[in-house]
């Protein structure tokens, strides 16, 4: 099937801005017989007439429709021409930041991931870390959207986080903003026969490199087991998480998204191409694997293709979808939940692993993988052929 311009974005990593949406919407309510627009046109007149300072009514008209927006989940929002352009380099991995994914969690301004390659991930910023103050101005009572802008900034300049890890004190740390070009998909092998293959993000092209790098993987020699490390991965694109899926299963039903218009129930399958040919799979996921990673694990698992291993993923179960205005301007919708191929819902509840980790390090886990790996081949070994 043709997938549509379904994005699932890990957390909301973009500015709310923009006049047309709302100016349309305004105009809607002044027509819809209900009130709605008389009050907004009472309440602008008061506003410009006796507020304490000056302010246009085109700003007045922005921070209306944001307030709007901001009454919905924190993954709606209205993006300005610069915001959208962002987006959209973001998705194709190229982007000047810091290279976190924030995300709001209990109130506070919380890392889902940093991102491989970025200031962040160098300064040691982990998945859980909160952020409580940015050069040196507290978060407290500011939106998603207000913490972002204050962490953009060009290339080669510099920001001050306060962040709080756990119950340890707070710590300042500053990190040189940059572009980052990271590769979403790096592979190695653990041993002969047992792969091993990262995605560090769900971009535009993560399905087709992920596809690439299997099939580089298997002229060098035979994957009897692979290892995918959805760690910290904090999503991106519905179809990317597709693509990945799908070069792993031999059929059947990858995910499926429901919500308030019938246009949001969609089935996505597996077209038939396990390019690793049945082979064992472990997935290594934490709580920083969201939105698209969730979808590839909860996929892998529903269909015994993988033993998930690691801690609780973070449970963003949402779909936005990204829609391009007239004025360049993009709104951006949570216009459906996604369930796993069994009808699990993951939103807000995550994935738990099959092997739970306590030891969270590298050696740890792989170690962990490779047991796994070992138990699942020499068991399929011995399975009964009739």
């Amino acid at each position: 099937m043709t997938l549509r311009p379904l994005t699932l974005i890990g957390t909301t990593f973009s500015m709310v801005t923009g006049v047309a949406l709302g100016v349309l919407t305004y105009h809607h309510l002044q027509e819809d017989g209900v009130g709605h627009g008389a009050r907004i046109d009472e309440v602008l007149r008061h506003v410009s007439a006796n507020y304490v300072e000056d302010v246009s009514e085109r700003q007045l008209m922005i921070d209306a429709i944001s307030g709007m927006l901001s009454g919905l989940d924190p993954h709606t929002n209205l993006l300005n021409r610069h915001a959208y352009e962002r987006l959209r380099h973001d998705t194709a991995g190229h982007f000047v930041g810091i290279g976190i994914e924030l995300g709001l969690v209990n109130g506070y301004f919380t890392v889902i991931a940093p991102i491989d390659g970025s200031p962040a991930s160098a300064a040691g910023i982990r998945s859980g870390d909160r952020l409580l103050e940015v050069d040196n101005t507290s978060l407290k009572g500011q939106r998603l959207n207000q913490a972002v802008r204050r962490m953009r900034g060009a290339a080669g300049s510099t920001v001050h986080l306060k962040v709080k890890r756990g119950d340890n004190p707070a710590f300042d740390v500053s990190l040189q903003r940059a572009h980052i070009e990271s590769e979403s998909v790096t592979s190695r092998w653990l041993r002969p026969g047992i792969a091993y293959v990262r995605i560090a993000q769900f971009r535009s092209l993560t399905g087709e490199h992920f596809s690439t790098t299997l099939q580089a993987l298997r002229m060098q020699g035979d994957i009897q087991g692979l290892v995918l490390d959805l760690r910290d991965n904090p999503g991106g694109l519905l179809q990317t998480s597709v693509s990945v899926a799908d070069a792993l299963l031999a059929d059947g039903l990858i995910v499926y998204t429901e919500g308030r218009l019938p246009s949001s129930h969609v089935k996505y399958r597996a077209s038939g191409n396990d390019l690793i040919d049945g082979a064992p799979i472990v997935v290594l996921i934490n709580g920083g694997s969201a939105s698209a990673s969730e979808v590839v694990a909860g996929a892998l698992r529903d269909h015994g293709r993988a033993t998930i291993v690691g801690t609780r993923s973070y449970g963003k179960g949402s779909v936005q979808s990204v829609i391009p205005l007239s004025d360049g301007h993009a709104l951006k919708l949570t216009s459906a939940y996604y369930y796993t191929p069994l009808g699990a819902s993951i939103h807000e509840q995550g994935i738990e692993p099959d092997v739970t980790m306590s030891d969270v390090s590298d050696t740890a886990l792989l170690d962990t993988a490779l047991e796994v790996l070992f138990v699942k081949d020499n068991h399929e070994a011995t399975e009964p052929t009739s």
